[in-house]
């Protein structure tokens, strides 16, 4: 049924009402229930109690996308270079400065996220606010910064990422449940008439709508957070060779996985299916790729190094076999 809806919003877009009431759908922070005097055919009946306030100007969103591109290309060229394994000694310093997840850009896109709401204009981060997450997400699970060595700096520096994914995932849910709601209740409604925003529905209208299921508070999202409490652990304690190293790294394959997922997901599901928000879910697309390759050369490394080593253990061997005095 959601499906079936889904599609009839995209093809009866022209349907819709003005702007003003959309824009009133998708910044309601409260819907009030009120009684019905029509149980059969409006058992519930609603209308928008409260908004957000207005949008920034658009020279905000202007410098959001600006700041959010550069990051993106930042990700792009470190993974790139750590791929190609040239200019490493370059970049190994100033990288935690670029990336996405460092103690510079994190704090920035906290400070993106809580005021997302009203950057909605050019760059829209009811839509685009996602990919935004992802890439944070993206970054850290790719990049293992902050010290060398059982340093307590480096714990420091995983345990503010892991605060500022989790903070930002709130921040993300504040700018798109109201967005997921405010699209459900006009998707799936009726307009009684009564005042702009009244509508009646055959179903109650729960927080985040049902039409779309992507949370920025997901299981994603903790899978990413478990895989770097496990990468602290194995850091400080020092157990390099454990079955905890096996268990991060499957978490971040995992954590790679699900975001792969999402992406996918909500570039089907798209209440607005611009070329921006394909373009951003796309890009993120190709970092994962990027590192999965990156994985994919280090384990035939790893594969071929082993076998270098095993063949020239058994040349070792059989020479000394001949070379040993026989009596």
């Amino acid at each position: 049924m959601n499906s079936q809806l889904f599609r009839r919003n995209l093809e009866f877009r022209a349907e819709w009402p003005s702007e003003d009431v959309q824009a009133m759908f998708f910044k309601c922070v409260r819907w009030q229930v009120e009684d019905t005097v029509d149980p059969i055919n409006c058992p519930y009946h609603y209308y928008c109690d409260s908004t957000y306030p207005g949008n920034h100007p658009p020279y905000v969103d202007v410098l959001v996308f600006l700041f959010t591109a550069a990051l993106y290309l930042a990700t792009l060229a470190i993974m790139v270079v750590d791929i190609s394994r040239r200019g490493r000694t370059y970049l190994s310093k100033s990288k935690i400065y670029l990336q996405p997840s460092g103690p510079v850009s994190l704090p920035l896109i906290l400070l993106v996220l809580a005021k997302g709401y009203r950057i909605n204009t050019v760059f829209p981060l009811s839509c685009i606010g996602p990919a935004i997450l992802q890439l944070l997400q993206v970054s850290a699970l790719t990049f293992d910064s902050g010290g060398s060595g059982k340093d307590v700096r480096y714990a420091i520096f995983q345990a503010s990422t892991i605060s500022g994914i989790l903070h930002a995932s709130l921040y993300l849910d504040s700018i798109i449940l109201p967005y997921y709601t405010g699209f459900d209740a006009l998707v799936s409604s009726t307009f009684s008439g009564e005042c702009a925003s009244c509508v009646c529905r055959k179903e109650a209208l729960v927080v985040g709508g049902r039409l779309i299921r992507y949370r920025g508070w997901s299981f994603t999202t903790f899978l990413v957070i478990g895989a770097l409490c496990l990468r602290i652990l194995c850091r400080v304690t020092g157990e390099s060779k454990s079955r905890i190293m096996s268990v991060k790294s499957l978490l971040e394959s995992l954590g790679l996985i699900l975001i792969t997922v999402d992406c996918v997901y909500l570039i089907r599901k798209s209440p607005e299916q611009s070329l921006m928000r394909i373009a951003a879910f796309g890009g993120v697309l190709v970092l994962i790729c990027l590192q999965m390759i990156k994985k994919m050369s280090a384990q035939m490394i790893q594969w071929q190094s082993a076998r270098v080593k095993l063949e020239t253990g058994r040349i070792c061997t059989l020479q000394l076999g001949l070379d040993s005095p026989r009596f």
